[in-house]
């Protein structure tokens, strides 16, 4: 009996060269568009293998509760990663945060979250009607998060893309300005409300509706 896969891409033009490739090696292939038609294949199909494109939003569900198998599968473009037992409004937020990513032509302009709002175009952060002044650094690690809302950001993504590709190691540097983030937009620096440390993985900024 031939081993069954499922392709879910967006791209027809790679979903066929897929089925090439795989029909040659003897896999019974199976199709789909996007993450809820491959959920219904995954029932019916019950696949040996799954081809996935990553830029689909994609929510790791696992026992696995070790800092290794978090990181990896965070860096390699999974949008979370969930750890069974988990709560039913953490994982519903958590999909919420996920599915913001499809729409990336509809980013946000202006975040809001509790007493915090920041203008991406106007480059204005407030926290009670009250203005912040940002550094460059600062501005730039709160301007990544808010592009991520309810993410989890990985110790190292947040330091290639606001340091560049060599201080994937320092993460001394973002300890720091995460110190110096929290104490300007959070009303309680010492118990973070909107800058949440994810504990040997990295940080999530909170919205008001990935909580």
């Amino acid at each position: 009996m031939k081993p069954v896969a499922l392709i879910v891409d967006d791209e027809a033009q790679i979903r066929r060269l897929l089925r090439v490739v795989l029909e040659g090696e003897n896999y019974q292939v199976h199709e789909a568009e996007n993450g809820q038609q491959g959920l219904i294949e995954i029932a019916s199909r019950r696949p040996a293998v799954i081809l996935l494109d990553l830029g689909l939003p994609v929510l790791v569900l696992s026992v696995r509760d070790d800092e290794q198998n978090k990181v990896a599968a965070l860096d390699s473009g999974a949008e979370d990663y969930v750890t069974k037992p988990f709560s039913t409004p953490e994982l519903l937020a958590r999909l919420r945060a996920a599915q913001r990513k499809t729409r990336p032509e509809e980013e946000v302009s202006v975040f809001k979250s509790g007493d915090l709002i920041v203008d991406l175009t106007a480059r204005v952060v407030k926290r009670a009607g009250r203005e912040i002044k940002l550094t460059a650094t600062e501005y730039a690690l709160l301007r990544l998060f808010v592009r991520h809302p309810g993410r989890v950001l990985t110790h190292r993504h947040i330091l290639r893309e606001i340091w560049g590709p060599k201080s994937e190691e320092h993460r001394q540097y973002l300890r720091v300005y995460i110190t110096h983030l929290r104490r300007k937009i959070e009303s309680d620096p010492a118990s973070p409300i909107l800058v949440k440390t994810e504990p040997g993985i990295g940080y999530r900024l909170v919205s008001n509706d990935a909580v």
